[in-house]
């Protein structure tokens, strides 16, 4: 699993740029971080207990914590901090991202939620 070589955030833009050893460099928006978070709280403990996270369209990140060497925290401005973002997490949300932001798109609008706070 190739890992991550620059992890950078862009306040403005809400985006957190990671190059990684094989040359793949992806463009994470924080809303996508934070909807795809990998954390109990979002995922459950199975897939009939995850939770569909709405309003974050202006979500930010405050903290990115290293853990160990196959990891990051990140802490959002919601406070949501308890995910855990595994080297092949985060190489999986930029190689899918186009159809894991869909598929979240489209759930939310047949559960009738918005993006927005």
């Amino acid at each position: 699993m190739p890992e991550p070589t620059e992890i950078r955030y862009d306040k403005a833009s809400h985006v957190l740029d990671i190059a990684f050893d094989d040359g793949a460099h992806f463009h994470l928006p924080a809303e996508l971080l934070r909807t795809q978070s990998p954390s109990a709280e979002v995922q459950g403990h199975s897939p009939d207990e995850r939770k569909l996270v709405s309003g974050r369209r202006h979500v930010g990140i405050i903290g990115i914590e290293p853990v160990g060497n196959y990891a990051v925290r990140l802490v959002f401005d919601d406070l949501h901090d308890s995910g855990l973002y595994s080297w092949s997490y985060l190489y999986h949300l930029g190689q899918d991202q186009d159809e894991i932001w869909q598929a979240y798109l489209s759930e939310i609008a047949a559960a009738g939620l918005s993006r927005e706070p």
